[in-house]
């Protein structure tokens, strides 16, 4: 299932099936759409939104479907409402580019405001936007603090006790009914923890991909990967190439 597709069939609450993951201490739950909360201080984690995806492509001659921004916002509102959270960090790349923000259409940008609203929200500075998004309320800072852990977009090569980090956009593939089957995921080895992509036009790097080497212990390292209404958690040596 991709991200669109999940932006279209969203899955009533009583019907989901999340994971309880531990990351230094920290506890925090993996929900399908690919949010991170943490119910000590009532907090979702997202990553790698690339809001306004389309139209920056579309400055550059590239054409895809223009509602990349809507259905985004249609699943962070969802998850919003699932957990009703006090705080939400967007873990940079929020925008595909400096400009994003600006670019948003009337409606779109009404939308995200109502959801910063009456709410702590972070926006982690990301390669794609390291600038403020203009005109959205809202902290931007570089890397962020809370229950013990480290929030950054690009993961440490240095520091990984506590870290939570994107960029990446990490998926990983298993073998189900005889056939290979690929999805987004949340990695960790319980040090640290890797966010999937939530935009739903962004694509996944597989998680034996040479870019994730030295990154985690892979004797303790699990894919949660994202299903349609529940996370599948895998063992790294039960991923395929």
């Amino acid at each position: 299932m991709n991200r669109a597709s999940a932006a279209q069939a969203l899955i009533s609450d009583d019907m989901i099936k999340t994971a309880e993951i531990t990351i230094c201490a920290t506890t925090a739950i993996c929900d399908p759409l690919g949010a991170l909360y943490l119910p000590e201080s009532q907090t979702i984690v997202v990553s790698d939104l690339h809001l306004e995806k389309g139209s920056a492509f579309a400055r550059r001659g590239l054409l895809l479907p223009p509602y990349d921004t809507i259905q985004t916002l249609k699943l962070l509102q969802a998850v919003i409402e699932r957990y009703q959270p006090k705080c939400v960090i967007s873990l940079g790349d929020s925008f595909h580019d400096r400009v994003g923000a600006a670019g948003l259409s009337s409606e779109c940008h009404s939308q995200l405001s109502a959801l910063i609203a009456n709410r702590a929200w972070y926006w982690v500075a990301g390669n794609h936007d390291p600038d403020r998004p203009a005109g959205l309320d809202g902290d931007w800072v570089d890397e962020l603090y809370l229950e013990g852990l480290c929030f950054r977009h690009e993961p440490s090569s240095t520091e990984a006790t506590g870290e939570v980090a994107g960029h990446l956009h990490p998926a990983a593939r298993v073998v189900r009914r005889g056939k290979g089957v690929r999805r987004a995921c949340f990695a960790t080895d319980a040090t640290r923890l890797i966010m999937p992509s939530f935009g739903v036009t962004t694509g996944g790097l597989n998680l034996r991909h040479q870019a994730f080497r030295g990154l985690f212990n892979k004797g303790q390292l699990i894919a949660h990967l994202m299903g349609r209404d529940r996370i599948y958690s895998v063992p790294f040596e039960r991923l395929i190439a």
